[in-house]
């Protein structure tokens, strides 16, 4: 207290300040005062710089952890030009496929010394066009992108900027970029092949929307190993469209009640496979399944699936992210990963 004008001083009005506040965050002004050291001091220490006493060093230390004052980082974002993060966008959040593709960019983010930032498009081209556009407004420093539009350009004068950007799982559409992606055709023709090798000629297709790459890839590679085979096909063996399970249902039942029943499907997803298995489980006649993608508990179930490496697909495209943003001066390339095929029982039940 000033004896003369019974005023509080400024620092015993700092250590006086309630500790849980909202929307008034502590200062290095507030810190440097409950210290009784100067701003410049301050600054040292938060920053690391010598020329602090390990006396006065240890003042501001207490003076912070009391006071819960956190670094603000954007001035040294405006001094360095980085803000040492970057953008994830993914299809769904929830997706099991996109847990350890996630996890996968994070390691190698956090290796760099970097902060990950993801978000869900929810397959909506508009969605990710508004957060990939929000995301370059927080000034991220690069970009890893599954994307769900066809139509990319709006991100050419980001990537001007200086944004680095990578594509995931599918190439960008309209703009030449970085992408790393798994083989979606060469994997669905091998375990079409695989359910063709152990006598099946009656194979069922259910896939994702037309509109998606991995969609309309592994609809070629099912046509392919059909057409190697000298199988004739029947459109009424192929459903494309939207995972949800109503729809997902329906095919796989119209598919295996029908006429000339089928007596294998190929599942083009992870979300198709789960709900052709529920079906399945249902039918009395057994009917052979590959799935495209691994899904839990697969293997106790013994569901046979073409396999990709999702960890592999987020670590290969962060490390690529991280090369432009260190320097390098690459050009575009398009990186494919191989499947693998995994037997486990279900793909190889014969045709009844």
């Amino acid at each position: 207290m000033d004896d003369r004008t019974g005023q509080r001083t400024v620092a015993e009005t700092a250590a006086r300040r309630p500790e849980n506040r909202y929307g008034n965050r502590p200062t290095m002004k507030d810190v440097a005062a409950r210290a009784g050291v100067g701003l410049k001091t301050v600054s040292r220490v938060v920053n690391g710089e010598p020329g602090v006493t390990p006396d006065t060093e240890r003042r501001v230390q207490e003076a912070i952890e009391a006071l819960g004052f956190r670094r603000n980082d954007s001035a040294r974002v405006l001094r360095k030009g980085r803000t040492a993060s970057i953008g994830l966008v993914l299809e769904d959040l929830a997706d099991p496929f996109y847990g350890p593709l996630s996890r996968a960019v994070e390691e190698v983010a956090r290796a760099h010394g970097a902060l990950l930032i993801n978000g869900s498009s929810a397959e909506d081209p508009d969605r990710e066009q508004e957060l990939v556009l929000a995301l370059c407004a927080r000034r991220v420093d690069g970009l890893v992108v599954i994307p769900a539009g066809d139509d990319h350009r709006y991100l050419e004068p980001e990537i001007a900027a200086g944004v680095a950007t990578v594509f995931v799982d599918r190439p960008a559409g309209k703009i030449d970029a970085d992408v790393v992606l798994s083989d979606s055709f060469g994997g669905a023709r091998d375990g079409v092949a695989h359910l063709i090798a152990h006598g099946h000629r009656r194979i069922g297709f259910i896939g994702d929307q037309p509109r998606i790459h991995t969609a309309i890839e592994r609809l070629r590679g099912y046509r392919a190993a059909m057409e190697d085979a000298g199988i004739e096909l029947s459109e009424s063996w192929v459903s494309l469209g939207a995972t949800v399970p109503e729809r997902v249902q329906a095919a796989a039942t119209a598919m295996i009640t029908g006429p000339e029943p089928v007596t294998a499907i190929f599942a083009g997803n992870n979300r198709v496979t789960v709900t052709v298995v529920r079906v399945l489980a249902d039918h009395e006649r057994p009917v052979a399944l590959v799935g495209f993608d691994d899904i839990e508990l697969a293997d106790l179930l013994g569901i046979t699936v073409v396999a990709q490496d999702a960890a592999t697909l987020g670590r290969t495209a962060a490390e690529r992210l991280f090369r432009h943003l260190d320097g390098a001066d690459e050009a575009p390339a398009r990186i494919e990963l191989r499947t693998a095929l995994i037997p486990r029982g279900s793909g190889e039940i014969p045709p009844a």
